[in-house]
C-alpha cells in the first residue's frame, strides 16, 4: 500500500487499524554501470515485498541523501547531512501528528546517517517506536556473504539486481577500494575509483540475487512485526 494510490480518507481508515509506516531513504548517485537511483530502487522493491506480506503503508521515497563525495560524477545529486536529517525530522513530525506511532526507516544509502533525534526518541518515548534499517549491513546480507564467500560493496554484485541494471556489467573482478583518498576532493575520488565500483565481482547469477532478496525480505518483515 502506497500513499500515491490512496486518498486522505483511505489513510484515516488505515490509521484506525494500524499505525505503522515505511519511510524509504536513499540517494541519487553514481553506481558504476547500475542505475543512478539504485539506492532508491532496491529499498523500494524491498518495501513493496514487505508490504505485500504485512499490509503496511509505504510513504513516498526521499530520493536524495548525502552523496557529496561523488559530486564529480554527472547525475549525482546530494543534500548535506544536516538538510537530510532536517527533512527526515519534518516528515516524521507530520506523520506523528496524524497518528502514526511505529516507523520503519528503510535506508538504501551508506552516506545517510540515522538522525540523532531517532536515537534520542528510542531512549525517551516508549509509546513511539522507530527502526533504522540499512538493508545491506544487517545480518541477512552478512550471513549470505559469508555463506557464498562474497563481499558486498558499493556498485558491485551486491547491488546488481535485475531491476536496477541499465547497462551490461564487466565480467572481470575489480580490485578492492577500501578507503577513499580524500573525502573533500571530489575529483581525486573520481580518479581513484574510475568507473565507480568499489571492487569485487560486478555481477553474480540472478538466482543468487533472488535468494539474497528473499532473505532480506524475511528479515525486514520480522523487524516490522517487532515494532
Amino acid at each position: 500500500m502506497r500513499l500515491e494510490n490512496m486518498n486522505w480518507m483511505d489513510v484515516e481508515s488505515y490509521l484506525q487499524q494500524d499505525d505503522r509506516i515505511i519511510i524509504i531513504t536513499g540517494a541519487t548517485e553514481q553506481h558504476a554501470y547500475l542505475s543512478l537511483l539504485t539506492d532508491i530502487l532496491i529499498p523500494n522493491k524491498i518495501a513493496d515485498a514487505v508490504a505485500e506480506r504485512e499490509k503496511v503503508l509505504i510513504a513516498p521515497p526521499l530520493n536524495f541523501g548525502y552523496s557529496r563525495y561523488f559530486a564529480a560524477f554527472p547525475g549525482t545529486i546530494s543534500l548535506t547531512q544536516q538538510t537530510f536529517s532536517t527533512v527526515i525530522l519534518e516528515i516524521f513530525e507530520c506523520l506523528l501528528h496524524q497518528g502514526f506511532r511505529r516507523f520503519f526507516f528503510l535506508n538504501g544509502h551508506g552516506g545517510n546517517l540515522m538522525p540523532q533525534f531517532l536515537a534520542d526518541l528510542d531512549r525517551q518515548d516508549h509509546a513511539i517506536n522507530a527502526i533504522w534499517y540499512n538493508w545491506w549491513r544487517e545480518k541477512a546480507v552478512q550471513n549470505f556473504g559469508q555463506k557464498h564467500n562474497l563481499r558486498l560493496n558499493h556498485a558491485n554484485w551486491g547491488e546488481n539486481f535485475p531491476f536496477n541494471r541499465v547497462a551490461e556489467s564487466p565480467e572481470e573482478v575489480k580490485a578492492w577500494i577500501d578507503r577513499l583518498t580524500d573525502d573533500n576532493d571530489i575529483y581525486a575520488i573520481r580518479q581513484q575509483i574510475g568507473d565507480g565500483s568499489f571492487g569485487g565481482p560486478y555481477e553474480v547469477a540472478d538466482d543468487l540475487m533472488n535468494q539474497l532478496f528473499a532473505e532480506v525480505i524475511d528479515e525486514a518483515v520480522g523487524l516490522i512485526r517487532s515494532l
